[in-house]
């Protein structure tokens, strides 16, 4: 194996300490939950799966929420939510920074509240707020979802990843109380395809990737789209962004040219503007992840 696969292979590595610390809290807090908020980010629906999820739900009310509605297409949202149906799973689709879909996530949550409340009532126990926690990889949205779900701005948020560093209890009304948990992530990425995913799309820390390998890899997962799901995506959008064509380049000379192009051969310069102009939604509306057939 020559030394450039090797470092590719060990591109991404990224757990900060607060994270082991908060997974270890949110295990703890988890006994005490009775609804689950997933949030994952719909352009990579599959790449922020925590794969320890299931495990720590077990048999708990868990809502699968895809954030971020706005960049990909309504087409690629409905095959997104029919292969989940398929999967046994209800998606709610949700652009929590303007409260799109938000007032059915509030509706579900409430609706295992009014359940869970029903089963005390039967064991002669009184009834409480139901409790639920937002759970997902950093930077996917989480607290600019529980801030609409409050109706009023109550948790930092920004667009960086690591912003939530404790676990706390926010009371949304006398039916629901809500822990806003920090982004959790696998302690070892194993999927370094996923990995790559997460960097593009600014779901994980900058310290833990770089920019050129990463801009490199938006331009083969662009270019393998168009071939495989042409009709899914915006025609030709790295043509139509920087009038030159991607389609016969790999992501890295490709790269090179569009340094050469616009910005007087600087690689890391085309590199950064290529990763903001993908995250800024300036290419178009472009899903990284398809449904697996």
């Amino acid at each position: 194996m020559s030394l450039t696969q090797n470092y590719k292979l060990n591109v991404i590595q990224w757990y900060p300490g607060h994270i082991a610390k908060a997974e270890k809290n949110l295990k703890e807090q988890l006994k005490r939950v009775d609804v689950v908020l997933e949030v994952r980010d719909a352009r990579i629906p599959l790449a922020t799966h925590h794969p320890q999820i299931d495990e720590w739900v077990g048999s708990k009310t868990r809502l699968l929420i895809l954030n971020r509605l706005d960049m990909i297409s309504p087409q690629v949202r409905s095959l997104w939510v029919d292969y989940f149906k398929r999967q046994g799973e209800v998606v709610y689709s949700t652009n929590a920074q303007h409260g799109q879909g938000v007032p059915a996530v509030l509706k579900a949550a409430q609706a295992a509240g009014v359940e869970l409340n029903q089963r005390r009532r039967d064991r002669g126990m009184l009834p409480r707020p139901v409790r639920a926690v937002v759970i997902g990889f950093p930077n996917v949205g989480k607290s600019a979802l529980i801030n609409r779900l409050l109706g009023k701005r109550v948790v930092e948020s920004a667009a960086r990843p690591g912003v939530t560093r404790q676990l706390r209890w926010v009371r949304i009304s006398d039916q629901l109380e809500l822990l806003d948990a920090p982004g959790v992530i696998p302690l070892k990425l194993e999927d370094q395809e996923a990995a790559l995913k997460l960097a593009i799309c600014d779901d994980i820390g900058e310290a833990s990737y770089d920019n050129q390998l990463v801009a490199a890899e938006l331009v083969n997962v662009l270019n393998y789209l168009q071939d495989v799901a042409t009709e899914l995506l915006p025609k030709k959008p790295l043509e139509s962004r920087y009038q030159l064509d991607s389609s016969p380049h790999t992501g890295e000379a490709y790269l090179h040219l569009l340094a050469e192009h616009r910005y007087k051969g600087d690689v890391e310069r085309a590199a950064r503007q290529l990763l903001t102009d993908y995250r800024k939604c300036l290419l178009g509306e472009i899903p990284l992840e398809l449904p697996p057939n």
